[in-house]
C-alpha cells in the first residue's frame, strides 16, 4: 500500500511488475477467520522458557493455519508429570507432543505422558528425544523390557535407544552429531507414507542427534507391534517409528526436526496431520 515495490525498482532502474500476493493474502485471511479451536499439550522440560521451543510453536501454529484452527498450547514440565498427576494435567487435552532435549531431567515425565497418550489413543507426536523415550515407553510396557532405557541417560539393562557406533569414541558434542539433511526412506503401509504423498515415499528432513534406535531390538519392538515407518535408503537407521491405525488414531515419532521446514503458508506435513488428528480426537474421542 505504501509503494515500497514500485520506489525501490525505480531506484534500480528495474521494471515494477503488479506483484502476485494472492498466497500472502489466502493466508492472513485463513489466520483471520479460524473456525475450529484445539489445545495441545507440549511436554518438555524447558517450559519456563517459551522461546525454547519457538519452531516447535510456531509448526504447530502453521498446522492449524491449514486446519482453519486456532491451537492453544498447554505448557507442562515434563518433571511435573507422574502416574499420579497424568490424568489431572492431560486429560483436557486433544493432543500431546513431546518434543526433542538433552540430558535426563524431566526423560521419565515424558515417557509417563507417551503412556498416557498411547492407553488414551490421544494423537501423540514425539520429535527427536521425543520419538526415542517413546521406543523406550514401548519397550518397558509393551515389550516387557523392564528398565529399558536411552544409554544417554547412563547403565540400563536395556539400552533401546544407544549411540551411533561411529561417535562411540568421541566424548565431544556438537560437530560430531549426526547434523543436517538426510534421507528417509517411508514404509509403504505407514501412515507418514500416506501424510507425505512423497515420490518413491523419499524424504529429507534435518537432524541434530547423536543417539539412535539401537538396531539390536528391531525385531523384538516389531514382533511386539511397533511399526518401524521410516528408516534410511540403506536400511541401517531407523528414522520414524509408529503405532498401527488399527491400535492408535495417531502415533508418530520421529527421529529428524521436522518443525525447521514448516512455513506459516506451508505447513510441514506431519504438523498439519497431527493437528487434523487432534482436532478429530476433539470432536469424536476414541472414534476416530
Amino acid at each position: 500500500k505504501e509503494n515500497l515495490a514500485q520506489t525501490v525498482c525505480k531506484c534500480l532502474h528495474l521494471d515494477c511488475p503488479e506483484p502476485d500476493i494472492k498466497g500472502w493474502e489466502d493466508m492472513v485471511n485463513s489466520i483471520k477467520n479460524l473456525n475450529k479451536e484445539v489445545t495441545v499439550a507440549l511436554v518438555g522440560k524447558y517450559t519456563a522458557l517459551h522461546d525454547a521451543y519457538i519452531s516447535v510453536v510456531e509448526a504447530l501454529k502453521h498446522g492449524g493455519v491449514y486446519n482453519s484452527c486456532d491451537v492453544t498450547i498447554k505448557w507442562i514440565d515434563s518433571e511435573t508429570v507422574t502416574p499420579e498427576t497424568a490424568d489431572e494435567l492431560l486429560s483436557d487435552v486433544s493432543g500431546i507432543l513431546v518434543p526433542g532435549g538433552f540430558g535426563d531431567r524431566g526423560t521419565e515425565g515424558k515417557i509417563e505422558a507417551i503412556k498416557y497418550a498411547r492407553e488414551h489413543k490421544i494423537p501423540m507426536f514425539g520429535i527427536c528425544l521425543g520419538m526415542q523415550m517413546s521406543v523406550v515407553e514401548f519397550a518397558r510396557h509393551v515389550a516387557g523390557l523392564e528398565g529399558a532405557n536411552s544409554s544417554e541417560f547412563g547403565d540400563t539393562p536395556y539400552p533401546v535407544i544407544d549411540i551411533m557406533d561411529s561417535q562411540k569414541d568421541i566424548t565431544e558434542k556438537g560437530g560430531t552429531m549426526r547434523l543436517g539433511l538426510y534421507p528417509c526412506k517411508l514404509a509403504d503401509n505407514s501412515r507418514c507414507a500416506e501424510i507425505y504423498s512423497a515420490p518413491q515415499n523419499l524424504i529429507r528432513e534435518r537432524h541434530r542427534h547423536r543417539w539412535e534406535f539401537n538396531n539390536e531390538y528391531r525385531k523384538l519392538l516389531e514382533d511386539k507391534g511397533l511399526m518401524l515407518a521410516g528408516l534410511s535408503p540403506d536400511e541401517k537407521l531407523v528414522e520414524i517409528v509408529e503405532l498401527p491405525k488399527n491400535v492408535h488414531p495417531w502415533f508418530v515419532g520421529v527421529q529428524f526436526h521436522p518443525e525447521f521446514k514448516s512455513r506459516p503458508n506451508r505447513a510441514h506435513p506431519l504438523f498439519r496431520d497431527f493437528i487434523r488428528a487432534s482436532i478429530e480426537y476433539s470432536e469424536f474421542g476414541e472414534k476416530i
